[in-house]
């Protein structure tokens, strides 16, 4: 196993593009936070893994840059035009999906990593936050690319992939930050 496998295994799981970049190199902007606080997509104080209660700014960058590699991944999905949230919604589902299926086959050939994708958790349906219940399930939480403050357009571009890929499609990134790629045993 190594890189190329890895971004091999993005596209075949259904990924538009993929790419292994150093985490030097990812853009961390800590002033992306005042989008979270401002509520843009409306998920601050809702999940356990959005702001503010998934960390302090400087702590999640800290911990994203504790790792020596990002594999950044896309999906692209057509929409019927700019209003069309259902549409949004379901590339969203599939971007999970595609999250899911990249993370069954990779997540047994890296060592310590971090699973980053677009947008709120989705592992609960409903956020036992919204109960003021503890989180159910703290080691699958995945948090958004924005709430560790990565400037995902500026992400995009260094990674070689368009932020945005024309006229009525909807583009999602996800990541994996990683230090190494562990030998499996041979089966005998």
């Amino acid at each position: 196993m190594n890189e190329n496998d890895l971004v091999n295994i993005c596209i075949k799981a259904g990924a538009f593009k993929a790419s292994i970049i150093s985490t030097g190199n990812v853009p961390f902007d800590i002033n992306l936070r005042s989008y979270c606080e401002a509520n843009v997509c409306g998920n601050y104080g809702k999940n356990y893994a959005c702001p503010p209660n998934v960390g302090d700014s400087q702590e999640l960058i800290d911990r994203a840059k504790s790792h020596e590699k990002a594999l950044v991944f896309q999906t692209v999905s057509r929409i019927k035009d700019s209003f069309d949230f259902d549409g949004m919604k379901e590339a969203a589902q599939r971007h999970s999906k595609v999250a899911d299926e990249i993370n069954k086959v990779i997540g047994k050939h890296l060592g310590d990593y971090l699973q980053l994708t677009a947008g709120e958790c989705t592992v609960c349906e409903v956020c036992a936050l919204t109960d003021d219940k503890p989180c159910r399930f703290p080691d699958k939480a995945i948090s958004s690319l924005e709430a560790y403050c990565m400037n995902v357009s500026t992400l995009a571009e260094r990674c070689q992939m368009k932020y945005t890929n024309g006229q009525n499609t909807v583009t999602y990134f996800g990541a994996f930050l990683f230090s190494k790629i562990k030998e499996l045993a041979k089966q005998q």
